[in-house]
């Protein structure tokens, strides 16, 4: 058994319920089951935690002081098990300096290729740049005819001006007694006189010679002589022919451009000896950006165009604005876009040397004098950004500042030498930019010389198999320069997908955390296709999945339940997809098998004249685009990965909203305009980011019920005779928290070698607070029993405080009554924070004037849920807000009263409108890969609805 299968007997870890399971080896196991039902407890709190723990263990103590070791799970047993690899979606790298080319290690294979078969050019004058030993250059001058002529010419001035009377001088006492200047030979016992205004060349004659038998020691000499005179250069002319330029560097005959031996480290952004010296490899630099100094040019100096002199209580900027319009005559109360030229450049650009004296009088009535050098503001900014230590000063400063590329580079991170050196015509820059796809076919018709194959083959071969990997995956779009924190989850751990297969390692045990998010139906299928080899090679594969087409792959399915929280835990079913599909204790299989659907819509509403219309699109892949986005609806943007949804949506419509409505300091992507903007006040993002980035923000504090659930503790009569007040509940600042851990809950303890231990603090129990504030009580529970309690809970305590029990019961209507109301947030997944972030905004009465924009909401969502969550949405359109989802599933694009595709493929393949229209246009459209996927989703679910009528009539 223990060779066929792993057994896990008693697992306990967070909700499990002393689970026993039995999992077949060498198989496609998916684990399915509600959000929170203990799938990744299960999956990656056990199975992997052990695996890994047993890895660790079995190195050394000097080994492991350098890994990170997880704690052993509450488990008996598990037999069966093997080295186990985690790929998750939350392990990108956030340095800007790791790249998907770093990450799949496929910039390490292109640096070896480069500097193996590179060849340098000249970026001034576009000439290849070799290096010659003098006895190739011997080979070559002796395989002219015999009795050819020619002089051996050592250049030791190239274009400098002057009369280099010094040169001609040293180089008499040297013994030599020709040179030739300015294409003119002239005998150095002759006084020669330049003209120190122009520029000029001067070549030495070294020797003349006429090929023949038995001249090889003699051209050997004159040349050593000639290379060394001139600093590894030599020019050879032909009487009455041409000249050849021989290198004994790798420098340009030409103008002297330099480069050493080529070797790897010259084209790594991560090492000095490559990195460009402007941006020190990063390939782009903070700098202030004019929009957002003045985000709205319509308002005049006096309304505050000029944001970062918008008046504070310690500033003096209004004083030093009116001083300087003073001084020159410039009117204050004229929009800024109609302020003459002269008045802008004043403003911006400094007034030179002239000084601005002003009287200052500062908030005690104290007056002094103040002499300022005006400088431009944009000068100002990026100034005081690079030259302070302060990081205030800093963070002040980046609010007007963007990233942008290098200007010395243009974003390649490598130096002008490295970026010098090509390989079919392209420099490593150029290369790391290609999509994926293109990269693959460059490499694979790199036509070389035989002797440049024999040096490329097994570089070019391995190349050849991680982009193959890259593309089997669905990223095809992605370029190898694309910087890794940019990923989203889903494409993250595709990549670590496709890296783990270029392995090709047996008998692993491989867990991953649904691999198909941000995947389009499309690639899903190549993405299960990669799952299935991975299986072949004999290894076992654990997915924690929601997809539908991956559990009809599966060999075997695991569902968890029946419910979430502390009502999950469960094996409720396990068995082949049939199997599960015939359970009807399995939720999920009653959703394989049709008896459960989300349903259609009864109508989709109609489109009204209320629209925002997004006009010249062209950021990244965008192809000049322009399109309607219709107001008081249920929108959907859909399209295959990297086909633009990402760019239209999040970089350029929500930065422009938000910058426009909220003031927001953040620059919008490449678009000529927005119009429509009136229509709306309030835009709402809610993305998959954390909640917080400590353990002290939970549900509780970011929803905001937290302060009306510490009024209801200050309110109770114990609390007044005490004289405590709300902030007394509060485990964030001094008074009611436990100060030995301040407000924590648990202490740290490091252990060197062993894993950092948590442990919960003895003096208040990990309660967070203090005896005194914990002995005040309501409906006999203190404050700390209450962010103990699960939403489910809390929602029957607090069932009689009517808005309590409103900002509650969002949480529960968007799939979150298992999480408590303390947990941490850095403990939510992503998909939990964005609905927490949703059930933040439910509870806020809207004027319909709102805009919610949501990326991917589905993720880490079983289908029951995403029926909720589409409940949840559907009420706030029926408010008269408009929603707005960038979506791959098709459950939700199936019910959306408007959908926007693109595509037809990702990266430069994609960024056009391909249609716009209900799913039922969409189905009907040729070309769109959603519309193939979609219609028999529409067709079958219109037949179960038929069937439904016919049933209920009956």
């Amino acid at each position: 058994m223990g060779l066929e299968n792993i057994r896990v007997k008693g697992a306990r870890s967070h909700n499990l319920k002393n689970v026993d399971i039995t999992i077949p080896r060498d198989k496609l196991v998916v684990f399915t089951g509600l959000s929170g039902s203990g799938k990744s407890s299960l999956a990656f709190d056990t199975i992997y935690a052990e695996g890994q723990r047993r890895y660790v263990e079995s190195l050394s103590a000097y080994a492991r002081q350098f890994l990170g070791q997880m704690d052993k799970p509450d488990v008996d047993s598990i037999e069966g098990l093997s080295p186990a690899i985690s790929i998750d979606q939350k392990t990108t790298s956030q340095n800007p300096r790791s790249t998907v080319g770093t990450v799949t290690e496929i910039y390490d294979y292109l640096r070896l290729l480069f500097a193996r078969i590179g060849v340098p050019y000249c970026p001034n004058h576009n000439i290849p740049i070799t290096s010659q030993s003098v006895q190739q250059m011997i080979d070559q001058l002796l395989e002219y005819p015999e009795r050819t002529k020619m002089q051996i010419l050592a250049p030791i001035v190239s274009g400098r001006k002057g009369t280099h009377k010094k040169v001609f001088d040293d180089l008499k006492k040297q013994g030599y007694v020709r040179v030739r200047v300015d294409g003119t030979i002239l005998d150095l016992s002759e006084e020669i006189e330049l003209d120190k205004n122009k520029k000029h060349s001067i070549e030495v004659v070294v020797d003349r010679i006429v090929i023949k038998d038995g001249i090889e020691a003699r051209l050997s000499g004159s040349l050593e002589t000639g290379l060394d005179l001139a600093g590894g250069q030599i020019l050879i002319d032909l009487i009455d022919g041409d000249e050849i330029r021989f290198n004994q560097h790798h420098s340009c005959p030409q103008c002297g451009f330099s480069i050493g031996e080529l070797e790897p480290r010259l084209f790594s952004f991560n090492n000095p000896f490559g990195a460009c010296p402007t941006c020190d490899g990063l390939g782009s630099k903070l700098e202030t950006d004019e929009e957002l100094v003045i985000p709205d040019a319509s308002l005049s100096l006096r309304e505050h165009a000029i944001l970062p002199w918008k008046p504070t209580s310690s500033n003096y900027y209004p004083q030093l604005l009116e001083a300087v319009c003073s001084h020159y005559g410039i009117d204050m109360d004229v929009p800024f876009n109609e302020l003459p030229k002269e008045h802008v450049e004043i403003l911006f650009y400094g007034s030179g040397k002239d000084l601005i004296v002003f009287r200052h009088e500062n908030e005690f009535g104290s007056v002094r004098e103040r002499t300022i050098n005006f400088e431009g503001v944009l000068r100002n900014i990026s100034r005081r950004y690079h030259e302070t230590s302060s990081d205030y000063v800093r963070e002040q400063m980046e609010q007007y500042m963007i990233s942008k590329a290098c200007g010395t580079c243009k974003g390649h991170r490598l130096k002008k030498e490295s970026l010098s050196v090509l390989v079919a015509g392209k420099h490593i820059g150029q290369v790391t930019d290609l999509p994926i796809l293109e990269a693959k076919n460059y490499i694979t018709t790199l036509d070389l010389t035989d002797k440049e194959k024999q040096i490329a083959r097994l570089i070019i071969n391995e190349i050849d198999e991680r982009l193959g990997f890259l593309a089997n995956v669905g990223l095809g779009y992605l370029t190898m320069s694309r910087t890794a924190g940019t990923l989203s989850g889903g494409e993250a751990q595709r990549i670590r997908l496709a890296t783990q297969i270029g392995s090709a390692l047996m008998g692993v045990l491989y867990i991953l955390d649904e691999p198909s998010i941000g995947l389009h139906q499309r690639d899903n299928t190549r993405l299960i296709k990669t799952l299935e080899r991975m299986r072949d090679l004999g290894n076992t594969l654990i997915v924690v999945e929601h997809d539908e087409d991956t559990m009809f792959a599966a060999d075997h399915i695991v569902d968890i339940g029946p419910g979430a929280g502390l009502a999950g835990g469960y094996i409720t079913s396990e068995g082949t997809p049939d199997e599960i599909m015939e359970d009807p204790e399995s939720l999920t299989g009653q959703y394989l098998s049709g008896k459960r659907f989300i349903p259609l819509p009864k109508e989709r509403r109609a489109l009204t004249d209320r629209k925002l219309t997004i006009k010249g699109a062209t950021a990244n892949n965008l192809k000049n685009v322009t399109i309607d986005i219709p107001l008081g609806v249920f929108n959907a943007v859909t399209g295959v990965s990297g086909s633009g949804k990402s760019t239209l949506i999040n970089d350029i419509l929500r930065k422009a909203l938000s910058q426009k409505l909220h003031r927001a300091r953040e620059k919008p992507a490449k678009h000529k305009e927005i119009e429509g903007i009136d229509q709306l006040d309030y835009v709402v993002n809610i993305d998959q980011s954390p909640i917080g980035r400590t353990p002290r923000s939970n549900p509780a504090t970011y929803t905001g019920v937290f302060d009306y659930i510490r009024e209801v503790y200050a309110m109770t009569n114990e609390a007044k005779v005490r004289g405590y007040q709300k902030g007394r509940f509060s485990f964030n600042v001094k008074g009611g928290r436990c100060e030995t851990c301040r407000g924590d809950g648990i202490l740290k303890i490091e252990m060197h070698f062993l894993p950092d231990v948590y442990v919960p603090c003895e003096e208040c129990d990990g309660k967070r607070y203090n005896r005194e504030t914990l002995d005040i009580k309501y409906k006999n529970k203190n404050i700390a029993d209450i962010l103990a309690m699960t939403v489910d809970e809390a929602i029957v305590f607090f069932e009689n405080i009517p808005r309590i029990y409103r900002k509650i019961k969002t949480l529960q209507d968007v799939g979150l009554g298992y999480i408590k109301l303390g947990q941490s947030g850095t403990t939510l997944s992503g998909g939990e924070a964005q609905r927490v972030k949703l059930a933040s905004q439910l509870h806020r009465r809207t004027s319909g004037r709102s805009l919610y924009i949501l990326d991917e909401p589905t993720t880490g969502l079983h289908v029951d849920d995403i029926k909720r969550l589409l409940q949840v949405l559907q009420r706030l359109v029926d408010n008269g807000d408009t929603v707005l989802v960038i979506e791959h599933n098709l459950d939700v694009i199936k019910t959306v009263d408007h959908i926007v595709d693109l595509g037809p493929e990702g990266g430069d393949g994609g960024g056009e409108i391909l249609v716009t229209g209900t799913p039922e246009v969409v189905a009907e459209t040729k070309g769109s890969y959603t519309g193939d996927y979609l219609k028999p989703i529409l067709e079958r679910e219109k037949k179960r609805m038929d069937e439904l009528k016919e049933s209920v009539s009956s």
